[in-house]
């Protein structure tokens, strides 16, 4: 089709000498410079991802090399030793657990910071929980790191040794070399693990989260809304009928977003945790590993090999994350909320 297209003239049996307008698609030069504009950040997104991704490989070319398949595998790290016995199957493990215990404890809180902002709060407390949730996504890394090392850490100890005695029977609850009947037992066993780790992570992502969803949710069609309660439906069930159903890309959205921020989350973990190179499923028990914990553990003092093997980590942990998303994007696509934005 041209760019531009002229309407036929209509049967004038009358007379009356009515003419056809002109109807032009040709955008303006504002439009075109934003449409320009626009395209081209996507581009260099892009293309800034594309060169982190080639930096870190061309980087860990020399560490993959020696270290093949299995560093995806072997357990210990030690690249300046024995060469070829090394790898990321403990971090990793490690990394999946920390990330995966935070959701867990992250999206109930965030969908019901959100649903309650968004649904429930008068006007003037939902301005001032918006302005706090958004202060609270502000806060550094380092900060929550010193919070849950100084105040949290020791206060969730009773919690750890409570989860041990009674659900110790599951295997992902077990605290090997302490028994949780045991008054005296040491409190140390139950300090620098993955739990602790993931609940400060969680209270880290839950803001971010909790922001996603609320947007998406204050945008479910408010004729829904109002046929809802046309047809008797108290509030809860307009939210689990129209709400929710609408907003479940954003709560998809969210939730990832929030992982992959977990999954890569350093200084916060990395103040915590007590790290160990093998694989360590207890999640109560102390001592636990993640890939971005490792870097900042060793790159200061590694050889020009070890930084080649802490490239292939960060490679790896990077893949992971863009694998993540684009799941995310391809779920929260096919909801009504994603279709529509």
């Amino acid at each position: 089709m041209s760019a531009a297209t002229e309407l036929r003239p209509a049967a004038d049996p009358e007379g009356t000498g009515d003419r056809p307008r002109r109807l032009s698609t040709n955008a303006g030069l504002g439009d075109r410079l934003f449409a320009l504009g626009a395209r081209s950040s996507g581009v260099v997104v892009l293309l800034i991802m594309l060169a982190v991704g080639g930096f870190l490989a061309s980087q860990a070319t020399q560490a993959l090399r020696v270290a093949g398949w299995s560093f995806l595998t072997v357990q210990h790290w030690n690249p300046g030793g024995h060469r070829g016995q090394f790898g990321i199957a403990a971090v990793l493990v490690g990394t999946l657990l920390i990330g995966a215990l935070a959701v867990l404890v992250a999206v109930p809180l965030a969908l019901g910071m959100a649903l309650y902002i968004s649904e429930y709060a008068p006007a003037g407390v939902k301005r001032t929980m918006i302005t706090l949730v958004d202060l609270m996504a502000a806060v550094p890394s380092v900060v929550y790191g010193l919070w849950g090392f100084f105040f949290l850490e020791h206060r969730m100890t009773g919690l750890a040794r409570w989860i041990s005695t009674w659900f110790g029977w599951i295997p992902l609850f077990k605290v090997d070399g302490a028994d949780p009947h045991d008054p005296l037992a040491p409190v140390p066993a139950y300090t620098s693990s993955t739990f602790i780790a993931g609940t400060v992570v969680a209270l880290m992502i839950t803001p971010i989260m909790c922001s996603v969803m609320r947007e998406v949710f204050g945008q479910a069609p408010a004729g829904e809304r109002e046929a809802a309660y046309a047809l008797g439906s108290t509030r809860w069930g307009m939210i689990r009928s129209v709400v929710l159903p609408y907003g479940r890309g954003g709560i998809i959205g969210g939730t990832m977003l929030g992982l992959g921020r977990a999954l890569g989350e350093t200084i916060t973990v990395y103040m915590i945790i007590s790290m160990v190179f093998t694989i360590q499923p207890h999640i109560l028990q102390s001592g636990a590993s993640t890939v971005a914990a490792l870097i900042a553990l060793h790159f200061g003092d590694s050889t020009p090999f070890g930084l080649s093997a802490l490239m292939a980590a960060g490679l790896v942990l990077f893949l992971m994350t863009l694998v993540v998303n684009f799941a995310a994007s391809a779920v929260v696509a096919r909801s009504r909320s994603g279709a529509s934005t």
